[in-house]
């Protein structure tokens, strides 16, 4: 299995090391799945770290040495109608032959989660869901 994180997901788990995103994270590190993200996705969380949780800089640039990083999409191969912002996300998580993107962004992300026929055959769940699914 392999996971593609959404920015969202490594920002949770940069600033709640005891919650569910962390957890994906470090069993990725123990070969449960390999966990993959994006420069653009990793880089957003970055910038969300500073301006909301700075103190949690240092445990993203932990949790990263766990995750493959792949280069950013430019949004335009996106197969799926999604806001300009999140096209580069799919087209990674494709990109990367991911069987799951995990995200928390249920407005845009919500109309095609768990629908892997319209998605290139990618599980898009929360993290939740996909643990649950186990």
């Amino acid at each position: 299995m392999r996971l593609f994180l959404d920015a969202n997901v490594l920002f949770t788990a940069a600033h709640n090391p005891a919650g569910k995103a962390a957890l994906v994270i470090e069993l990725g590190g123990k070969g449960k799945w390999e966990v993959v993200s994006s420069r653009y996705a990793v880089e957003e969380a970055r910038r969300n770290i500073a301006a909301k949780y700075p103190a949690a800089d240092g445990r993203l640039a932990e949790l990263v040495n766990f995750i493959s990083v792949i280069p950013s999409g430019m949004g335009r191969d996106c197969p799926i109608r999604l806001p300009e912002k999140d096209r580069p996300i799919m087209e990674a998580a494709i990109r990367s032959d991911a069987s799951h993107l995990l995200t928390g962004d249920l407005k845009d992300f919500g109309p095609f989660m768990n629908k892997p026929k319209k998605t290139a055959g990618i599980v898009i769940q929360t993290v939740a869901e996909f643990l649950d699914s186990l």
